[in-house]
C-alpha cells in the first residue's frame, strides 16, 4: 500500500494513525469527534504482512493495534486529535493499557508527514515539561509504513456490541470521559 495515500488528499482530509491500547476504545471515541470522517481499526508497526488478530495478539508480529483516523483539518486540527489521544489512554505504561498487556497495546503515533512528526514531538515535550503524569511518557513516534485493516468484526465494535462486558467496563468509561472533557468536540454540537 502506497503510504503517500495516507497524507493530505485533494479534499484536504488528513489521516492520523494512533496506538493507545485496544483499538475498540480509540475507535469508539474518535467516531464521535466533530470533523472526523472515518475511523478504521487495524495493525501497524510490525513485520508480518496482513496479520490476523490472533497473530497480533500473540505478540510475535511486532504490530500494534491502531486506529486510522481520517479528519478534516478545517474542523479539527492534528494537535486536537493528539490532545484527545493523550487524554484517553495512559502514555506512561510500556506495552500495556490497564489489563491489556503486550507490545500490541503500546502507545505510539505513526506520522504521515514531517509536520505531523514535528507536532507530535512538540506535544510530547510539552506534556513532559508540564509533568502531566507522574511517570515518564513512553509513546513512540514513528513513520507510518503499512496500515493493515483489522478484520470486519473489529470495525465499529463498540457501537455494535455496547453490552458486551469489555465494552461496558473498559470502552464505555473512556467514551464517557471523552464526552465530559471534550463536549465541544462532539459531533452534532
Amino acid at each position: 500500500m502506497d503510504k503517500s495515500s495516507f497524507g493530505t488528499d485533494k479534499d484536504k482530509r488528513e489521516v492520523a494513525v494512533l496506538a493507545g491500547g485496544c483499538f475498540w476504545c480509540l475507535e469508539a471515541v474518535y467516531d464521535q469527534v466533530k470533523g472526523v470522517t472515518d475511523v478504521v481499526s487495524g495493525y501497524v508497526g510490525g513485520h508480518t504482512h496482513n496479520p490476523t488478530y490472533e497473530q497480533v495478539c500473540s505478540g510475535l508480529t511486532g504490530h500494534a493495534e491502531v486506529v486510522k483516523v481520517t479528519f478534516d483539518p478545517d474542523v479539527i486540527s492534528y494537535e486536537e486529535i493528539l490532545g484527545i489521544f493523550f487524554s484517553i489512554h495512559d502514555p506512561t505504561t510500556l506495552n500495556r493499557q490497564g489489563a491489556d498487556v503486550g507490545t500490541q497495546y503500546r502507545s505510539a503515533i505513526f506520522y504521515t508527514s514531517s509536520q505531523q512528526k514535528d507536532t507530535a514531538e512538540a506535544m510530547l515535550r510539552q506534556l513532559a515539561e508540564e509533568k502531566v503524569w507522574k511517570n515518564p511518557i513512553v509513546t513512540e513516534i514513528k513513520p507510518l509504513d503499512v496500515f493493515f485493516p483489522a478484520e470486519d468484526y473489529h470495525q465499529e465494535y463498540f457501537s455494535r456490541n455496547p453490552y458486551q462486558g469489555y465494552c461496558q467496563f473498559v470502552v464505555a468509561p473512556k467514551v464517557n470521559k471523552f464526552k465530559k472533557k471534550y463536549a465541544d468536540l462532539l459531533k452534532g454540537k
